[in-house]
């Protein structure tokens, strides 16, 4: 909403709660509110959900009326609305425990082709509305592309032993190798997908920072990262030296970008060898747009673990 308000376009917010860019409030499980916020509406950007960080705050029959129920309403009344572009925000967390190999074997190379395993309610949902975009297209012929993001969220990694061993900036441009995105590269992905939704008719595509890496460095990658790295980036190892960092020993998965930067013409600019750069010279790795929004927070409270930001 940002991005589309900054660049003078019409664009139309609705949000559980009030905001600077929020144009309506109400819930996408309501019927009458969703048809009538959709009049004159001719492409939908699908973000609304709830979030993993939510598993631990929410049921999981909420999960199924927000993640898909609400899906399934969005996609029929955009249907009945004449929307020409429909874009669906999905989850690299959707693929699940694809995404962790047993000890000893490669780290996985996941594309759009990688078998889900969803591991908990949220994957399950956001899997599960996926299909419900594709049978929405097939039946009714609403162009719809799902956007599997990888992680984009400027919270502490939910994993108590990263939290303790890494700073923030430390684990966030280390995972930019292989699983991570920033903000404004996923607006990016997501205003493309507008444009050519249309033309595709449906499409799943991965969201995420282009790496370096090749399927031949998979073994290696599992148990000895920093070796690959310096193959690539060989003066990485020492400028995060010199900030006390470290580069992760092994990773279990490389996120792949190739079909979203050739079907979608999407050119993510916000990657490792970007975020190396920028700390070469002294400035912050990140967007100006993810600077300028920050963390805005997942809950009311402060939840057990801590782990997720609360919105005070």
């Amino acid at each position: 909403m940002r991005t589309l308000q900054s660049q003078g376009r019409r664009a139309r917010g609705i949000d559980i709660e009030a905001s600077a860019y929020t144009s309506a409030v109400g819930s996408i499980t309501d019927e009458a509110f969703v048809r009538d916020q959709l009049r004159d509406v001719t492409a939908v950007i699908h973000c609304a959900t709830l979030h993993k960080p939510h598993v631990e705050t929410h049921g999981a029959r909420e999960f199924v009326e927000t993640n898909i129920t609400g899906t399934l309403i969005l996609l029929e009344q955009s249907v009945r609305a004449g929307v020409r572009s429909f874009i669906y925000t999905s989850t690299t967390s959707a693929f699940g425990s694809a995404l962790s190999p047993p000890a000893g074997e490669p780290a996985a190379w996941v594309t759009e082709s990688t078998t889900p395993i969803p591991r908990n309610i949220y994957g399950v949902t956001k899997a599960a509305a996926e299909s419900v975009c594709e049978m929405v297209h097939r039946r009714d012929g609403l162009p719809v592309l799902v956007l599997r993001t990888a992680r984009f969220f400027p919270e502490p990694d939910d994993d108590p032993a990263i939290r303790s061993s890494y700073s923030l900036a430390n684990v966030q441009v280390n995972e930019l190798l292989y699983r991570r995105a920033d903000i404004a590269d996923v607006v990016d992905a997501h205003l493309l997908a507008v444009e050519h939704a249309p033309d595709i008719g449906f499409g799943r595509y991965i969201i995420s920072a282009t790496t370096p890496f090749s399927p031949d460095d998979l073994l290696e990658l599992r148990h000895a990262m920093p070796e690959v790295v310096r193959r690539y980036v060989p003066d990485a190892e020492a400028l995060f030296a010199e900030r006390g960092w470290r580069l992760f020993a092994g990773i279990d998965r490389v996120y792949v970008n190739e079909l979203a930067r050739r079907e979608l013409g999407w050119r993510p600019t916000y990657d490792f060898a970007y975020a190396i750069s920028r700390l070469r010279a002294g400035y912050d790795h990140r967007s100006e747009l993810a600077r300028t929004i920050g963390a805005k927070g997942y809950h009311t409270a402060q939840p057990a673990s801590g782990a997720y930001s609360y919105r005070k």
